[in-house]
C-alpha cells in the first residue's frame, strides 16, 4: 500500500476569460479588428486547481465570485471538473475579469480583480480548517498580498508544503518569499523578482541564489518552450521543453504548477514532477482557452508511453 495522496488547497483567482485573436496588439490611438472572440473560465488560481483535479489530484479551492452571470458559471465549471468548491464565497457585484489579446501563440493579458480582491482571512481560514501536515498550498498573486502572505502563514503553521507562483509579478515580496517551500517564475517574473533575467546558465544561477537569499526553499523557474530548470540546494537541472505546433500559450503554466503540484501529492521527488509537468504543458499549448486546454492524468499518461516509446526505436 502507498501512502495515502496529500490534499492540495489551492488559494486564488477565479476569472472569466474574455478572449480575442488578433493579427496585432493595438499601438497607442490604434483600432484593430479581432479575427475571432470567445470567453471561457479562467484565472491563475482556477486554472491551477482544474490542472490538480484533471492530473488525477485531491484539490479544494478557496476564492471569491460575485453575483454577475459570470460568478455561477465559474463555480459551476470548477465542480464539473471535481474541484471541491465548498469554499468559494460569493459577493455583491462583479466577478474578475481577463482580458486576453492572442496574437500567434503568444498572448498579452490585462485582469480586473473584482471579486477576487475581497478575499479575507476568515474564507482563508475557513477553507484551510481541515488540511493536515505534508498537505499542499498552491497560491499565486492575483488576489491581495495580505492574504496570499496570510494563507502562506497558516500553512507554515500546519505544516504544510508551499508552492507560490509569484504572478503577476511583484517587487518587495521580502516578508512572502521566506514562507514558500517551491517557488515557480517564469522568466520575467524572475527578472522582476530579483533584477537578473535567466537568459543563460550563469545569470540563472546567480537569479536562483539571489532567490535563495531572500529565503525560499526550491526554485522551478519555467523557460516556456525551451522546458525548465529545477534548483534543489546546490543541484541545478535543466529540463528541455517539448516541440510541439503551439496555438495557445494561455494555461501552459498554470498546467505545470498543478502537475507538479499534483505529482509532489503523490510522493513523487521534485525532479520528477517537472518532468511530468512538462509533458502535460506541452499538450496545453496545442488547444485554446484555459481550463478546457488543460490535458487529462490519462492523456498525460498516453503521451509519456508514445515519447518513451519513440525514445526506444531511436
Amino acid at each position: 500500500m502507498g501512502r495515502e495522496m496529500r490534499k492540495i488547497f489551492v488559494v486564488g483567482s477565479i476569472n472569466m476569460d474574455l478572449v480575442a485573436r488578433l493579427v496585432s496588439l493595438p499601438q497607442k490611438g490604434e483600432t484593430v479588428l479581432a479575427e475571432s472572440f470567445f470567453c471561457n473560465p479562467g484565472g491563475k488560481g482556477a486554472n491551477q486547481a482544474v490542472a490538480i483535479a484533471k492530473l488525477g489530484g485531491n484539490v479544494k479551492m478557496i476564492g471569491k465570485v460575485g453575483t454577475d452571470g459570470y460568478g455561477q458559471r465559474m463555480v459551476q465549471n470548477l465542480a464539473n471538473f471535481g474541484v471541491d468548491t465548498a469554499c468559494v464565497g460569493q459577493v455583491e457585484g462583479e466577478s474578475g475579469m481577463a482580458f486576453i489579446g492572442i496574437v500567434g501563440c503568444d498572448n498579452s493579458i490585462i485582469v480586473l480583480s473584482n471579486a477576487n480582491d475581497t478575499l479575507g482571512k476568515d474564507d482563508i481560514d475557513q477553507g484551510l480548517w481541515g488540511a493536515q501536515p505534508g498537505d499542499i498550498l498552491v497560491t499565486q498573486l492575483e488576489t491581495p498580498l495580505a492574504m496570499v502572505e496570510y494563507a502562506l502563514q497558516v500553512a507554515k503553521q500546519k505544516g504544510m508544503q508551499t508552492i507560490l507562483n509569484p504572478a503577476p509579478a511583484q517587487k518587495n515580496l521580502g516578508s512572502v518569499l521566506p514562507l514558500v517551500d517551491i517557488l515557480v517564475p517564469n522568466e520575467t517574473e524572475t527578472e522582476i523578482l530579483t533584477g537578473i533575467y535567466p537568459v543563460d546558465e550563469v545569470h540563472t544561477v546567480l537569479a536562483i541564489k539571489k532567490l535563495y537569499q531572500y529565503g525560499v526553499g526550491k526554485v522551478i523557474i519555467t523557460l516556456g518552450a525551451n522546458g525548465s530548470v529545477c534548483s534543489e540546494g546546490q543541484t541545478l537541472t535543466y529540463i528541455d521543453g517539448i516541440k510541439t505546433n503551439a496555438v495557445d500559450t494561455t494555461s501552459a503554466g498554470d498546467t505545470y504548477i498543478g502537475a507538479v503540484a499534483t505529482k509532489l501529492a503523490e510522493g513523487m521527488p521534485i525532479l520528477d514532477a517537472c518532468n511530468y509537468a512538462t509533458v502535460a504543458a506541452s499538450i496545453t499549448v496545442t488547444r485554446k482557452g484555459a481550463s478546457g486546454s488543460i490535458p487529462t492524468k490519462q492523456e498525460v499518461e498516453q503521451k509519456i508511453k508514445e515519447r518513451q516509446s519513440n525514445n526506444k526505436e531511436l
